[in-house]
Formats: structure tokens, C-alpha cells, sequence
């Protein structure tokens, strides 16, 4: 298995190791529940040196960059991030991904774990201008600490102002006493904060020095368990459960991140374009349980009339709620906020009604 650069320290703070797409990952270190709400409390940093990490470079990448990815590049600025997709050429995603703007000649793009292979051989595939690749993803480790008081906390690391930073942007800064560190308002738990990338080499100074910046604001170091609930609780995409291949945008309620406009000559674009204006049979949906029940990947969706509506894709016990929550493809006319529908857990029918996410907006 893969190891991150802060492997020995998981390993030292007792814990709970699992494979996870190749990586040896802190699954949980004091629990997924506590671990869970200190990031919508308080804050907590997570190792995510797993993602994938490719630079762009050269008189065409933007160009190179406004082919593969189905967002807008020209509405970016230096120092600004845009979340994304890869359409694969098909009708489905190949990934979805953050896009930094460095300057026109430099981007970055942040991929999943589970798919840097995939995304680089699709990213090499379509580099028909001749932007310069490389691939940083083994080269480079990524922290987020997450949660309202993360900004506050992270402070006091650096001279240059970050509490006040715009949500999705970043700056290339001196942190901890490391040069060139990316601090980027981003995250994937719906509680702010920032992801923060430097070399492996200056993972472990970095780390310590987060922790011991966080520690009187009650910070804890968070696993993939609670990244997993955090993120279903903000209704944020998982890929492979509720985007993949298989699977269009427009379909996955992503019609925000694909952009029409007049210079943006992406792959699929006539394709989603369709979908657009006619239509798809299924779109993913939030939902929220009213009674007590747990939904569950390929759980089946069931309407009032007892006829099969959908699918979930990912679902949870919301640790904040105290209830169900999740994700699902689903037919019309159920994609109203408030509709009414049931799922299927060991062969009797809990009922739920869809509900745009966030379902916590502590």
C-alpha cells in the first residue's frame, strides 16, 4: 500500500488504519460522531495527501484546460478555484476536480484519489495543443483544516491575511515557516476552512505546527469516516457512488458547473446540451428520513404506489440531524422539494422526503 508522508504520525496518534483506493488512511482516530462535529464546532485537519495533483503549463493551457473540463475557465482570475468535471467523450464523468488559476500559462488541477491514473491517461489523451503536463500527484501533500474556526486558527501561521479570504481562492504564501505553501479556501465539508498544499518534505513540520496553532480553539485530527458523513451532510458528490461514467452533470444536478457559454468548446458539450433542454429521465436528488431508518448505496426508491423510482447513491446517519440522509437518482415528477417517497431497507418502506442539500446549515 501507498503511504502519505504523515503515515508514522496516524500511526502514532493511535489510528484506526484502512486500505483506501491503494493508500493506508486514518479511517478514524477518536471516533467518526466526535470527529464529526468538532469540524462543524470547531475545526479539525485531515490528511488528504491521497488526491491527485496535475500542473498545466504554457502558452496553451488555458486552452488545453477549457477543453476537458465542462466549467467556464475564462470566468477565472489569478488566484481564483473552480470546481469542475471531466466529461469523458461519452455522455459520463471521468472525474470531478478543482481548477486553480496560477496565471494564463499555469493551472492546477486536483483530482480523486481513486482516479489519478484514469485522469491522467484522459488528461495526456486530450492534450491536442501541446500544453506541458506533469503529473505532481506522488510529490506533493494536501491538509485540510476544516471548520468555522479553522481560518482564525491558521492565522496565526502566517503574516499574510487568510481569515478574510473569498471562499474558492488562494494564495501561494509562507505557512509555518515553510516558503510556497498554495492556502486555498476550499473543502469538502460544507464548515469553511482551507486545504493547504506543500512538498512531502515539509508534511510533518507542517502538520505539528497545525495542530499546536489549533489546540486552544479545540482542533482534532479528523479521518476519512467523518469526511465521508461531513460531506453527505452538505450534499456534496462522491465519486463512484453518485457520480461516475455512467453518469452526465446534468443528470447529477451539475448543470452549475457546465457552462454554455459561447467559447467554451468543451468534450460533451452538445450532448449536455440536449440533456439540458430536454431533459433526463433521472436526476440525483437529496432526501431526509421521517423515520428512522438508515438509507444505503443501491437502496431501492420506492413511490407511494409501491412502483421502483430510484436508486440511492450514497446515505447516512446525520451526526448533526440525528436523522437519515442521502442521496438518490430519481424519476419525475419526485424532484420537488417536499416529495414524498419511500426506501426500501431490508424489504419494508421507511419514508423520506426529497430535500435540496445542505441538510445541516450550522
Amino acid at each position: 500500500m501507498k503511504k502519505t508522508a504523515l503515515n508514522n504520525m496516524h500511526r502514532e496518534m493511535d489510528a484506526k488504519m484502512v486500505e483506501f483506493v491503494g493508500f493506508d488512511m486514518p479511517v478514524q482516530f477518536e471516533g467518526i460522531n466526535i470527529e464529526h462535529e468538532t469540524v462543524r464546532t470547531k475545526l479539525g485537519v485531515f490528511d488528504v495527501s491521497h488526491m491527485g495533483e496535475f500542473w498545466v503549463e504554457g502558452p496553451q493551457a488555458k486552452a488545453m484546460v477549457q477543453k476537458i473540463t465542462s466549467n467556464d475557465v475564462n470566468a477565472l482570475v489569478d488566484g481564483k478555484v473552480q470546481y469542475s468535471c471531466f466529461p469523458n467523450g461519452r455522455g459520463g464523468i471521468v472525474d470531478d476536480l478543482l481548477v486553480y488559476r496560477f496565471n494564463d500559462e499555469k493551472y492546477l488541477l486536483v483530482v480523486n484519489a481513486s482516479n489519478i491514473e484514469k485522469d491522467w491517461n484522459h488528461v495526456v489523451k486530450h492534450n491536442e495543443v501541446g500544453a506541458k503536463l506533469t503529473n505532481a500527484s506522488s510529490d506533493i501533500s494536501q491538509l485540510a483544516v476544516q471548520g468555522p474556526l479553522a481560518l482564525k486558527a491558521m492565522q496565526k501561521l502566517t503574516d499574510v491575511p487568510v481569515e478574510d479570504m473569498e471562499y474558492y481562492t488562494f494564495k501561494v504564501i509562507e505557512f509555518a515557516g515553510v516558503k510556497n505553501v498554495i492556502f486555498s479556501t476550499t473543502g469538502y465539508t460544507g464548515s469553511g476552512g482551507c486545504e493547504i498544499y506543500m512538498k512531502n518534505a515539509d508534511a510533518e513540520k507542517i502538520y505539528k505546527a497545525v495542530l499546536e496553532a489549533g489546540e486552544e480553539f479545540g482542533i482534532k485530527p479528523i479521518g476519512l469516516g467523518a469526511r465521508d458523513t461531513l460531506r453527505l451532510e452538505s450534499g456534496f458528490c462522491l465519486y463512484g457512488n453518485d457520480i461516475d461514467d455512467s453518469t452526465s452533470p446534468i443528470a447529477a444536478d451539475l448543470g452549475w458547473i457546465t457552462k454554455f457559454t459561447d467559447d467554451n468548446d468543451f468534450i460533451d458539450r452538445e450532448l449536455f446540451a440536449s440533456q439540458k433542454e430536454l431533459g433526463v429521465p433521472q436526476r440525483l436528488k437529496g432526501f431526509i428520513m421521517e423515520e428512522r431508518a438508515i438509507p444505503r448505496q443501491h437502496y431501492e426508491v420506492i413511490n407511494a404506489d409501491g412502483n421502483v423510482i430510484g436508486e440511492v447513491t450514497s446515505g447516512t446517519m446525520s451526526p448533526m440531524l440525528k436523522k437519515g440522509v442521502g442521496m438518490a437518482y430519481i424519476t419525475k415528477p419526485y424532484w420537488q422539494d417536499g416529495s414524498e417517497i419511500y426506501i426500501k431497507v431490508r424489504n419494508k418502506l421507511a419514508r423520506a422526503v426529497v430535500q435540496r442539500p445542505p441538510f445541516y446549515k450550522g
